[in-house]
């Protein structure tokens, strides 16, 4: 199982590697993205402390590593990409934030080697990094020696069920509509032509998984009426629509079934 393991992150870090040089233009502009992060990072604000101490994993390009640095907090970002770690370091020495972000390489699966081990306030993964692993309970059980007393987690998920996919039977994409529903066998997925394995945890299961040293003190459904945002440009194209869709998800977003059933779901944890 440990050569498996191997095998996935070197994997998953080939295809980031590869996606690395064009990441920020595929994404930089999407607006839908840009809303996603807004959400995530107010969710976020609502319960750091200022001046927090922050570990990112997955920290990709660096786009939230440097919106916390900039509202005063210090970050560790990780990544297990040197492809997307190298775009970081470029970006944090531009923008003089050397003294704000630190990095290092370093797997989500073995933080126990972690060289910077904190206490940290948060531990952050955004945008499914670690639905890429079949281990995600253990993973967030390593998160323990990381964080304070009251120190959070904050993990943004990609859902086991998405409406959006799934209405898209009635467009006859059968595959597109159904293709979370093995999600405990894993699922494939791809990145610039790598092959690779995802997994979909529902946030029920999480909890149950690490209730005896954290607890759930938030849930928020993300893109549940919003349209993921690989419906390319349907801001742009349905103005009026795409408002009233956010303005009803930002009502419904902590109620069920509207926080289960979105593209991905934010999920809060605190240390006891």
């Amino acid at each position: 199982m440990e050569n498996d393991k191997g095998h996935i992150e070197n994997v998953a870090a080939e295809a980031f590697t590869r996606q690395s040089g064009i990441f920020d233009d595929i994404y930089g502009s999407n607006t839908i993205i840009k809303y996603k992060r807004e959400r995530i990072r107010a969710h976020i604000n609502k319960y750091l402390q200022p001046s927090g101490n922050i570990l990112e994993l997955n920290a990709g390009t660096g786009e939230d590593a440097i919106y916390f640095a900039e509202q005063g907090h210090t970050v560790h970002a990780t990544d297990i990409s040197s492809g997307m770690l190298g775009k970081l370091k470029g970006k944090v020495n531009i923008m003089e934030l050397v003294n704000k972000i630190t990095t290092e390489q370093c797997s989500f699966n073995v933080l126990d080697k972690l060289k910077h081990r904190g206490p940290y306030d948060l531990i952050f993964s955004n945008f499914a990094g670690l639905n890429c692993t079949w281990q995600l309970p253990e993973v967030i059980r390593s998160f323990e020696p990381l964080l304070k007393d009251g120190g959070i987690a904050t993990l943004v998920l990609l859902s086991p069920f998405c409406l959006w996919e799934s209405l898209q039977l009635l467009r006859g994409q059968g595959k597109l509509a159904t293709r979370r529903f093995s999600a405990r066998k894993g699922v494939p997925a791809h990145v610039e032509g790598v092959h690779f394995t995802c997994w979909y945890y529902s946030a029920s299961v999480l909890q149950d998984s690490v209730k005896d040293i954290f607890e759930v003190i938030d849930t928020e459904g993300l893109c549940t009426l919003v349209p993921p945002s690989y419906f390319e440009h349907f801001a742009e194209k349905h103005p009026r629509t795409y408002a009233w869709l956010k303005q009803k998800e930002e009502s419904l977003k902590n109620k069920d079934p509207w926080r289960s059933i979105g593209d991905y779901y934010i999920i809060t944890f605190r240390k006891k």
